[in-house]
């Protein structure tokens, strides 16, 4: 796991996501569009994060139509002063990294990969 929060990458967009509304009750299909994660990835970590109780997890209420109800998410307030406490790490950790970059830059970061020339371009060649 990267840094010294003890979540992976992946883990810390899923906390990004709910910190960005803590109060806000959210379905999984949503956050998988907001982090771009699939669902095999997605619901794993909800669920570990709900076993360690930094997420809360209920069904939707009611009964909607043309639909199954969803499971709903949202930080617990120990989840909510956790993840904001990796975050910041996560932060710090990067930033610490691209200051230890030769240069002080990220690692790849200011390079430009030229293009392979091929002959028979326009601007090229006889």
């Amino acid at each position: 796991m990267p840094g010294g929060s003890g979540f992976s990458a992946q883990t810390l967009l899923v906390l990004a996501a709910l910190c960005a509304e803590p109060a806000d009750w959210r379905h999984g299909y949503d956050l998988a569009r907001q982090t771009g994660l699939k669902s095999g990835t997605l619901y794993p970590i909800l669920i570990r994060l709900a076993d360690r109780g930094l997420v809360e997890a209920q069904w939707e209420e009611g009964r909607p139509s043309g639909r199954p109800p969803r499971h709903l998410y949202r930080l617990s307030s120990g989840g909510l002063a956790a993840a904001r406490a990796a975050l910041e790490d996560a932060a710090v950790q990067a930033a610490a990294r691209a200051a230890a970059a030769p240069g002080g830059a990220a690692p790849g970061a200011g390079r430009r990969r030229s293009a392979p020339r091929r002959p028979g371009l326009a601007g090229e060649g006889p």
